[in-house]
């Protein structure tokens, strides 16, 4: 597993700055060292609350962004889903095919560094003020940080330390493709469920986008699960059970 970092000198971070006199009243768009201020609230709130080394944060992973100014631990040793998005705001925000998402409870992220070199946009209101959701990036190299929604936190594995590595991909392997009728590349014999949009929440689609199960106007993420797993294992659409195991159904 990935070395832990220092909580210490993290969680002292916005301190010594004070009484060094070097904070700063940056723009909201980066977070800055400021701390009393009331747009500066979220510094107290998870997911950016500092867990000092009294906390004993139960590391699993370690992440962090291009230029290494920010870094960050994460205490779950799975995503609670994994996800590639392939909506057109993904490939143009990200500058990629698909976006590749893992997500989190905010309370199972801790940064170690940089907790002041962030910065936000709203991707709906296109502003650089951190409203929620939002997205949260290193406001020196620009990596992607996270997507900040308003009850979870959607983190790129791609950041992950040892990503690479057999536990990792494990541990972060997607369980479904959305908004696939949007893509700009194929997947195909993959095994993984692909959505028109949402999971659960639109149709359920092949791997060339055609419609295998019909989401109906109404209902709800558990229902459309339903609909799904009966109509697949009832053999509608004469899949085998090899085929029926590789869509994890």
């Amino acid at each position: 597993m990935p070395n832990k970092h220092n909580n210490k000198s993290a969680a002292n971070e916005h301190v010594d700055n004070e009484k060094s006199g070097t904070a700063d009243q940056s723009h909201q768009f980066q977070a800055g060292t400021t701390t009393d201020r009331q747009e500066d609230e979220w510094k107290h709130r998870e997911p950016y609350k500092v867990h000092g080394d009294d906390d004993q944060f139960p590391a699993k992973w370690t992440g962090g962004c291009h230029c290494g100014k920010v870094q960050y631990q994460l205490s779950r040793e799975k995503p609670l889903a994994s996800k590639f998005c392939h909506c057109t705001t993904c490939q143009r925000l990200h500058g990629s095919p698909f976006q590749w998402a893992a997500i989190f409870h905010k309370t199972d992220i801790n940064f170690t560094h940089g907790i002041h070199d962030l910065g936000w946009y709203d991707p709906t209101n296109k502003s650089n003020t951190h409203h929620l959701p939002c997205k949260v990036q290193c406001s020196f190299c620009r990596t992607p940080i996270m997507d900040e929604g308003r009850n979870m936190i959607l983190l790129f594995p791609t950041l992950i330390e040892g990503i690479n590595e057999g536990d990792a991909r494990e541990a972060f392997k997607p369980t479904c493709h959305m908004f696939y009728t949007q893509r700009v590349v194929d997947f195909t014999d993959d095994g993984i469920v692909k959505w028109q949009g949402l999971d659960n929440m639109s149709n359920l689609v092949d791997d060339h986008g055609k419609v295998l199960v019909e989401f109906e106007e109404g209902m709800k993420p558990d229902q459309m699960d339903e609909k799904k797993r009966k109509t697949l294992t009832d053999g509608k659409f004469n899949q085998t059970e090899r085929q029926e195991k590789e869509l994890k159904i």
